[in-house]
């Protein structure tokens, strides 16, 4: 099943049966995404199109290799030692309860670990300082990125365009030069933009900035979700809870503050139940639209003898939240189950709708050639973030509302919460 939408002289056709979604996803030498991302992201962050500068995409999709592999467990481990560090500062602060709200404790711990991991600190500055000016930056940008998806002029969007300037001069080289301790992926990207001499300094910074989005502006409120989830639940939490106290007794490992956890790929895998109740939260809280756009008149043929007629310039989508929120595949899909994705205690990777088996039943990363080449990472850092949140803090809901999400990012990923919610945690008694 597809229905036609019609807007601004551009027909979108909209792929609803996910049986179809197979023949969109492998279609992409006639269905294009790259030309439709660029012209996006370089309105969005302020550089001219790559299109401009030979095989520059290419080259900076080919770096994305750093977040796979052996280059993935580095970047991970060092992921988990910036978490652990600021969660020992934290925990200092922590002795009796202490009261937060979760949507910016989340946003604190995330956005510094991250920025830490992946791009390193001015060690002749104050960490917590820098970063926190940073990341405030950071959060009134995000806060119009919508509008400026949208194509609406940034001059219309009051600060916007100033906040967004003052993001990008923290990215150019003389001041990224003082960082110390940043990754293999940032210094490549750098490599990389430092050979294209056209490229103007502040569109390399910008360039910067765009990664730095790419890199948290989902898996904050990603994270936000797996631990609200798990908090209002008392029984998935105490069963992830138990899962993670179990690893890290049989690996010989202590938690709490003073204590170094180090977790291997095989080991954060072997956390089923953590998995599915992020796999869960992800189910919820995504909403990402899947472009594709026709480089020529078309005529896409789909399963069971269907066809789309499309022309050049015409956009096809599709939109997993419908998949996700089917009550043939997921039974009851309003209700939060965090063992969803589990059977007899193993990972559950077979989903049906009609009886018939889906070849895809979760997608908040994305499809075929636009699927997020860092979500690999991404799991990985919420998983550290909620390993280490449980093993060092006993941990409560203060407020007892149900947050919503905020629809205004309908279509470009994870969505926020409508408004945030206090909680308290305390260090454990070892």
């Amino acid at each position: 099943m597809w229905f036609f939408f019609f807007c601004s002289g551009r027909y979108i056709t909209f792929i609803m049966d996910p049986f179809q979604y197979v023949y969109v996803i492998r279609n992409s030498k006639q269905l294009e995404f790259y030309e439709f991302a660029d012209k996006m992201a370089s309105r969005t962050f302020g550089y001219p199109s790559l299109s401009n500068f030979p095989k520059l995409n290419e080259n900076l999709h080919r770096i994305y290799q750093y977040l796979q592999g052996k280059p993935l467990d580095i970047i991970s481990d060092h992921m988990m030692k910036n978490l652990q560090h600021i969660f020992e500062w934290k925990c200092s602060q922590a002795t009796d309860w202490k009261t937060e709200k979760m949507y910016k404790f989340c946003s604190f711990l995330m956005f510094e670990a991250s920025f830490i991991t992946l791009y390193g600190r001015d060690p002749a500055a104050d960490g917590h300082n820098v970063i926190s000016e940073i990341r405030d930056k950071f959060t009134k940008f995000d806060a119009n990125f919508p509008y400026l998806v949208a194509n609406i002029p940034i001059e219309l969007l009051g600060v916007t365009k100033k906040v967004r300037q003052e993001l990008i001069h923290h990215f150019l080289l003389r001041n990224m030069a003082k960082w110390m301790g940043g990754s293999e992926v940032i210094q490549a990207r750098k490599d990389i933009l430092e050979k294209y001499e056209l490229l103007q300094d502040y569109d390399k910074a910008a360039h910067h900035l765009a990664f730095l989005w790419a890199s948290v502006g989902n898996t904050i409120p990603a994270t936000f979700w797996a631990m609200y989830y798990l908090l209002w639940h008392p029984e998935a939490l105490a069963v992830v809870r138990d899962e993670i106290d179990h690893l890290l007794q049989s690996t010989g490992q202590k938690k709490g503050p003073g204590y170094c956890i180090h977790l291997t790929r095989e080991q954060l895998d072997s956390l089923v139940y953590l998995e599915s109740a992020l796999n869960e939260s992800l189910r919820m809280c995504s909403s990402s639209m899947n472009i594709r756009i026709s480089l020529e008149d078309y005529i896409l043929k789909l399963g069971g003898n269907q066809e789309v007629g499309l022309r050049k310039g015409d956009w096809i989508a599709l939109y997993p939240q419908i998949l996700h929120m089917d009550p043939e595949i997921y039974e009851d899909p309003e209700v939060y189950k965090f063992d969803r994705y589990i059977e007899n205690g193993k990972k559950k990777t077979t989903f049906y709708k009609g009886g018939k088996k889906l070849k895809y039943f979760l997608m908040p990363f994305g499809s075929g050639i636009s699927m997020c080449p860092g979500r690999f990472f991404a799991m990985n850092e919420m998983k550290l973030f909620l390993i280490l949140f449980l093993a060092y803090f006993d941990v409560e809901l203060v407020e007892k509302k149900p947050i919503g999400p905020d629809n205004s990012r309908m279509g470009l990923g994870i969505l926020l919460p409508d408004s945030d919610i206090a909680f308290r945690y305390k260090i454990k008694s070892f």
